[in-house]
């Protein structure tokens, strides 16, 4: 079936449900898939579940649980829009989990909805984020620019602490992205043997052997 908006027509908007709990699972999916513009494509009770049927259906949008056994739904949020960007994720929480929504939508998330929420407030916060919305509240707003701010200061003050470059700051960002090192030098427009000494350099000052250890310690100093 197919639905429109704004007079165009669309097929109806293919959504994965992620939760642990088969009641809150079922339940989801039974009164989504009612609405005619929503079809639920998939449903999954673990991060590892919802990363491996993101790949196999490719949904419009997600609706992630935040904890789950296997892998938690930040971390299964972070390998999603890492995969695929245009995926649309909306976390749905407690008002025991609001700590880690701002975690989750570092991770790529474009909201976060309570569980408690009447089923039409469900449905419409679907529609805002699947045309271009944000479902963030100010509190969590100015938590997500407080920490960027803390962040930004701190990486700027580590990476003078490893004299790392603009440019070397930059490959190593490359690298925990997980570019090969001709993507690298494609995107930079730089030489093979100009990018692999800037690697070369990378690993002098952060005292590492490798790709592998050189993110490691990059995550663990906030470099990146």
């Amino acid at each position: 079936m197919y639905h429109s908006y704004g007079g165009k027509r669309m097929e109806p908007i293919k959504l994965l449900i992620v939760e642990d709990q088969e009641l809150i699972r079922s339940s989801l999916h039974i009164v989504l898939d009612i609405e005619e513009d929503l079809a639920v494509v998939a449903v999954a009770a673990d991060g590892q579940q919802a990363v491996e049927l993101a790949r196999e259906k490719r949904p419009d949008l997600v609706l992630m649980d935040i904890h789950m056994p296997v892998m938690n739904g930040i971390e299964a949020t972070r390998t999603i829009k890492r995969e695929f960007p245009e995926i649309k994720i909306i976390v749905l929480t407690t008002f025991q989990e609001m700590d880690f929504v701002v975690e989750a939508l570092q991770a790529g998330a474009e909201g976060y909805l309570l569980k408690a929420i009447d089923t039409k407030d469900l449905v419409s916060g679907i529609r805002v984020v699947m045309q271009g919305g944000t479902l963030i509240t100010q509190e969590i707003a100015k938590a997500l620019f407080a920490d960027h701010i803390h962040r930004s200061k701190g990486a700027a003050q580590d990476e003078d602490k490893y004299k790392l470059s603009k440019r070397e700051a930059e490959i190593l960002q490359y690298l925990a992205d997980g570019l090969s090192n001709e993507l690298i030098a494609e995107k930079l427009f730089l030489s093979m043997g100009t990018i692999k000494n800037y690697i070369s350099s990378l690993y002098t000052k952060l005292d590492v052997a490798n790709r592998t250890e050189a993110v490691r310690k990059a995550k663990k100093e906030d470099l990146i």
